[in-house]
């Protein structure tokens, strides 16, 4: 026979009990009453029903918060998707294959508050090798480019492709886009060119960001400059 006093009753036996006892408060519901907890808010003693009732207000605040952040989020992806489809549409519209690097970094300032942006471009056809977007890349510089499998963000520690930027010393984070033959963008095809965009805010591009929406403007991007190879 086991001796209640070598084996006490646990809290864990008490509450299996009430889990396989669902009748056991209709049975004693004054026991409901005269339960009392003491309160998160304050010092005081508060009845197991109010004690339910600020769990679940509590819960139903949680959950207004969770939506309140996929409604922001789904509106600040909509304004996203609106600046990116005006901003290729520029690009379409764009007949100076000369003048297309000047225009996709100017609109990319424009529609996406950029405050920095520069690109460079290589291995163009004979007619664009004296333009200032084909000159001073090293060879390191396209390694670096066609090394990356996605767009790298994070802080400036002095890469090369931050010189190419009006100042350089503003560009506390950056992000640096590979630019590849639009049939084969996110390949390990060889890079032709690299878009280069910063801010004097550290957080801005961060490592711990995803990439999807650079990667999408890499792809116009490069695509609008297949134009000068």
């Amino acid at each position: 026979m086991t001796n209640q006093f070598t084996n006490p009753i646990t809290e864990d036996d008490i509450a299996n009990f009430l889990v396989n006892t669902p009748d056991f408060f209709e049975r004693h519901a004054e026991l409901l009453a005269s339960v009392h907890l003491s309160s998160p808010h304050s010092k005081r003693a508060v009845s197991l029903q109010e004690r339910q009732a600020e769990m679940l207000r509590e819960k139903i605040k949680l959950l207004e918060h969770r939506l309140m952040d996929m409604i922001r989020n789904g509106t600040e992806n909509a304004l996203l998707a609106d600046r990116l489809l005006r901003w290729a549409g520029s690009l379409f519209l764009a007949k100076d294959a000369a003048a297309m690097p000047a225009r996709i970094a100017a609109e990319i300032q424009d529609q996406f508050s950029m405050p920095q942006v520069a690109i460079k471009v290589w291995g163009v056809a004979p007619p664009f090798l004296a333009a200032g977007f084909a000159q001073d890349v090293s060879d390191d510089a396209k390694l670096f480019a066609a090394s990356l499998s996605e767009p790298f963000c994070g802080l400036n520690t002095g890469f090369e492709a931050a010189s190419w930027l009006a100042d350089p010393r503003a560009a506390a984070s950056i992000a640096l886009l590979p630019l590849r033959p639009a049939s084969e963008v996110g390949l390990t095809a060889p890079a032709f060119g690299l878009l280069v965009l910063s801010s004097p805010d550290p957080q801005r591009f961060n490592s711990g960001m995803g990439t999807e929406f650079l990667q999408q403007i890499s792809a116009l991007a490069s695509a609008a400059l297949g134009l000068l190879r």
